[in-house]
């Protein structure tokens, strides 16, 4: 991209690192403990509508998941 500093490979290598660490049973659980507020979960209600009409049979669903997988693996940075 014009105009933006490159990312230093080692910042690159942290962000992966945190993304695909295993988070243990404790942080699981405390992470799910904290309720979602009325907006986080209107907007979380409203994409499930979206998603449910673009995607609306289970194989629909399926496939979608299946493409946006080779996209994200395809476009995921490698240290």
């Amino acid at each position: 991209m014009k105009g933006t500093a490159p990312v230093l490979p080692a910042t690159v290598e942290r962000v992966l690192a945190l993304a695909e660490r295993q988070l243990s049973p404790e942080e699981v659980r405390a992470a799910l403990a904290v309720p979602l507020g009325e907006d986080e979960e209107d907007e979380s209600r409203s994409l499930i509508r979206w998603f449910r009409r673009r995607y609306p049979t289970p194989g629909d669903r399926l496939a979608y998941a299946r493409r946006a997988y080779l996209r994200w693996t395809a476009a995921r940075p490698r240290p």
